[in-house]
């Protein structure tokens, strides 16, 4: 009787409930858990990761959130993250959009982009870094902060605060980019 075959298939009812059994096993353990606690409209606050002014548009409401600087804060609901997660990704995979907490990232099942950044209450402890922890650092960051600290070293460059040819060395090998002339 285990092996009872149901619309002419050639499957056995077992067979089929077994493979029922084991999908609905995987997708309970790959489904995201959504915490029951978080209201869509609590406010958040998010900073700019981005060396300049930064826009964001919702498309979903048409409001419009402005950071004048790098730091810079406006508040934002979590319903208006997760809307912004599905059309405007880039602010989150380049690290335009910050937080001073772990879970907004979590929540959002966007931690994959924020394991390695910078936290802008650290950003400028980067440059005291030995060379060698700066390119470890710089091999593991997103485009945008990428970004971020080429623009920051070449305020820090222009200021003096920078002026370790050991360093300016790193950064412009790491990066990709030329941070000062040379005479050629």
């Amino acid at each position: 009787m285990a092996n009872e075959t149901t619309g002419g298939r050639g499957r056995s009812n077992t067979a089929a409930k077994e493979t029922k059994a084991a999908s609905e096993t995987v997708s309970q353990e790959t489904s995201r858990i959504v915490p029951k606690g978080i209201d869509q409209h609590e406010i958040v606050t998010v900073r700019n990761g981005f060396q300049g002014r930064l826009v964001y548009k919702s498309r979903k409401t048409g409001e419009r959130f402005i950071w004048d600087g790098f730091g810079a804060e406006q508040d934002m609901e979590i319903g208006e993250l997760r809307n912004a997660k599905s059309s405007s990704k880039k602010y989150f995979e380049n690290n335009w959009f910050m937080f001073d907490e772990s879970w907004i990232p979590e929540y959002l099942g966007l931690s994959q982009y924020y394991k390695h950044a910078i936290p802008i209450s650290k950003f400028d402890d980067f440059f005291s870094k030995t060379a060698d922890e700066m390119e470890k650092i710089i091999a593991e960051l997103s485009d945008g902060q990428k970004q971020s600290i080429a623009y920051r070293a070449r305020q820090l460059i222009a200021d003096g605060t920078i002026d370790s040819n050991k360093a300016i060395a790193t950064l412009e090998k790491s990066l990709g980019i030329e941070l000062i002339e040379r005479d050629k």
